[in-house]
């Protein structure tokens, strides 16, 4: 499955490329995040844990990172796996300066899915990765404008991750066109997202 798209930040090439490498504030656009740890100089392991219906498990993902330009491109080589399935991927990120202090990100990347999840199908795989690459960037953007505001005020900033049920609530929303159909389909929109959100979030801002 091949992923491509691209995001404006609210915020300066500099700051947004601190944050993307930085695991506490990755960690806020992952939900459900139970470790997300930097294990190497350009490697990172985290794990979710998701209990959603018969839904239940820890999924594993490991990200390397290569190929860097600071603070302006970078090559990112990821997996994730659980009970579901798994997912390998790779992907290119660039960062480009914008008027009035913003960032253009363009991402691209390559994305292969197994197990149980294989049998979804592509469409929904599709669709659940779009919405869910917005809304984790969405996430990463209020990280980002937060960070600009407390350095302004010379202040601490906390990040915190955003709760599960939103996430998946707004995701499954894209899917449906504002209408979750059953608890099934929930269900199966949060299993999806649980197995790929550590790649495809990794591939988009790691």
């Amino acid at each position: 499955m091949k992923i491509e798209g691209e995001y404006t930040f609210d915020g300066r090439r500099e700051v947004v490329w601190e944050l993307v490498r930085d695991p506490e504030v990755l960690a806020t656009c992952l939900p459900g995040t139970q470790s997300l740890r930097l294990v190497g100089e350009n490697e990172y392991e985290g794990e979710i844990n998701v209990r959603i219906g018969p839904i239940a498990g820890v999924f594993s993902g490991r990200l390397i990172v290569s190929g860097e330009a600071p603070p302006e491109s970078c090559t990112l080589t990821g997996e994730g796996k659980g009970k579901p399935g798994f997912v390998k991927g790779s992907g290119h990120v660039q960062l480009f300066e914008q008027a009035d202090n913003k960032t253009l990100m363009k991402y691209e990347g390559e994305v292969q899915i197994g197990g149980r999840l294989a049998s979804v199908g592509q469409r929904m795989i599709d669709t659940v990765s779009k919405s869910m690459i917005g809304q984790g960037l969405g996430v990463l953007n209020e990280a980002i404008k937060a960070r600009v505001l407390a350095r302004a005020e010379a202040k601490e900033v906390e990040y915190t991750p955003p709760s599960e049920t939103e996430f998946a609530a707004a995701v499954a929303k894209d899917m449906a066109g504002g209408l979750l159909s059953s608890k099934l389909f929930l269900w199966l929109a949060l299993a999806v997202i649980a197995v790929i959100l550590v790649v495809v979030v990794w591939l988009s801002v790691g």
